[in-house]
This record gives C-alpha cells, structure tokens and sequence, in this order.
C-alpha cells in the first residue's frame, strides 16, 4: 500500500493502540518509528524538538501519546491541568514541531479521539475536555495546513480491549451494559482501529482531511 520510502512517526507507538497501528504500518510497507515514554515526553518542548529534529523526511504522523486518565485527580486543578496538557497540548506540540516536516512531503497527519469526545464524563473531565478537543483542533489544523498539502484526520474508538480499560472488562455490569449497547455485541481489539489507521494515512484517503472516524462497533449510533 505505501512505497519503501514512507517514514511515519507513531508518538505513543510502544503499547495499546499506538503499538497496532505501529504494526500495521510496518506491514503495510512503511518504515516506522514507535516513540514511547521512554524516548520522549510530550509535556516537554525541548523533548518534542529533539524527536522531530532526527527526522529528514516524515510522510505521517500519528498522534497517539496522551491518552492518560487521572480519575478523580482529574477534579483538581493539577490533575485536570497535567491531562489536557499531555492528551491535547502535546498532540499540538508535536504536530506543530513536525509541521516542516510533513509540508515537505505532502504528508498527513493522525490524531486519537475517543467516544468521550462526543459524550460527556462524569469520571472524567479532563480526559473528556482533551479528547473533545482533539476533535476540533483535527478540524482546525485540517482547513489550516491544508494549503501546505497535509492531511490532517483523527480515529474516535470505541471500547477498546488495551490495559487502561482492564478494570472495566473486569466489572460484569460495567461490560455487560457496554456490550448490550455496542451493535456488534463485541468489544474492539487494538487491530481494529490499526485497519483505520493505515486506510486514512494511506494515498487510498487523499481527498479526506478534516474527518473524525468512530471505531467502535456501533456505539454511537446506538
């Protein structure tokens, strides 16, 4: 699908989602770079700058670091501060960084939303605000950049089987009512959002830019 040269950046790339779509990339044909918390922080300018600076080609970019959830922390103005700093800020940060990078090529960007973007939650604010953010800021940088040929899109998943939704597989009612709302009656694997991924970074999705795609079984059509 992607000639030997493309080089995508997956921030986040090292567990869960970011990791499949990491995968999937490779299999697809392009040469990935998987960057974790090991390697950089997206909280820190310094930390983003150096990640974009060992690049001299990027053709896409997936944004999916930030994806932390402070529950009740989130209801102090630390906690809720650190999450949209990390979930939203730092999707800016890197994006901003690696702008030069993907004008260059005519490159994409992808960004990870979430159904409590569209929904709001009560356990989350923080968590909530940033993702209902990354839908406006896709929308936003997508009309911006345009004019420099990226693309700029986001995935809203679903119910996702990945360690931060374990303590809710584990509650019976919790996953049950999930389960009972989701058309597909099954909840979703980190290869299911990875399929999305590729399709939206690939040349298959070129007139597509500014769109926010749910994965999630049918959840939110439900």
């Amino acid at each position: 699908m992607f000639d030997s040269g493309t080089r995508a950046l997956v921030t986040g790339g090292t567990g869960g989602i970011g990791k499949a779509i990491a995968t999937a990339l490779t299999d697809a044909g392009c040469r990935v770079t998987a960057a974790g918390i090991e390697t950089f922080d997206a909280s820190d300018e310094e930390s983003v700058r150096r990640l974009a600076a060992g690049f001299d080609r990027l053709d896409i970019l997936v944004n999916a670091a930030g994806t932390i959830l402070r529950g009740g922390a989130e209801f102090e103005l630390a906690g809720f501060e650190k999450v949209i700093d990390i979930n939203l800020t730092g999707t800016m940060r890197v994006s901003s960084a690696c702008r030069p990078l993907l004008a260059a090529r005519r490159g994409c960007i992808l960004n990870i939303a979430s159904m409590l973007s569209f929904f709001g939650g009560g356990h989350a604010p923080a968590y909530s605000a940033s993702k209902g953010g990354i839908v406006q800021l896709t929308k936003s940088l997508a009309i911006a950049w345009a004019a420099e040929g990226i693309r700029v899109n986001a995935l809203a998943p679903g119910w996702i089987e990945t360690e931060m939704t374990r303590p809710v597989r584990e509650d019976e009612a919790r996953s049950k009512a999930i389960l009972d709302r989701t058309p597909l009656r099954r909840w979703g694997k980190p290869d299911d959002v990875a399929g999305a991924a590729v399709f939206l970074c690939s040349p298959a999705a070129s007139f597509i830019t500014g769109a926010v795609l749910p994965v999630d079984g049918g959840y939110s059509a439900a």
